[in-house]
């Protein structure tokens, strides 16, 4: 059985930083996607990051870009987010996904990107950002 787990949210004040984690069991981030999204109240839930294991690509959607990053630590099986600078508006659900890298087409949007084919999902961790 597939397990992402996510960890590392919480409570924090703008202007601060969190560390996301992505665990995975019984599945290898070996030629894999893994993407951050997140869905605030109200909203749709939106692609954050993503990385490729296959050629290291990462994306950001445009809101995040240069206050998030992501990175995977091969020796852990994990996939962290790093977030700088947070917004009361990064307020919202994470959630982290993954899928084989031969089955997730990635696209571009108008905000950052979105992908198909990821079909391993956590069930999310809620980040609060206080102003």
């Amino acid at each position: 059985e597939v397990q992402l787990v996510e960890s590392g949210g919480g409570l924090v004040q703008a202007g601060g930083s969190l560390r996301l984690s992505c665990a995975a069991s019984g599945f290898s981030f070996d030629d894999a996607v893994i993407g951050w999204f997140h869905q605030a109240p109200g909203k749709e839930r939106e692609g954050v990051s993503y990385i490729s294991t296959v050629n290291g690509d990462t994306g950001d959607a445009d809101a995040v870009k240069g206050r998030f990053a992501i990175s995977r630590d091969e020796t852990k099986n994990t996939v962290n987010l790093q977030m700088n600078n947070l917004k009361p508006e990064d307020t919202a659900v994470y959630y982290c996904a993954a899928g084989l890298a031969e089955n997730v087409i990635v696209t571009l949007t108008p905000e950052g990107w979105n992908a198909h084919g990821m079909n391993y999902w956590g069930k999310g961790i809620l980040v609060t950002v206080s102003s």
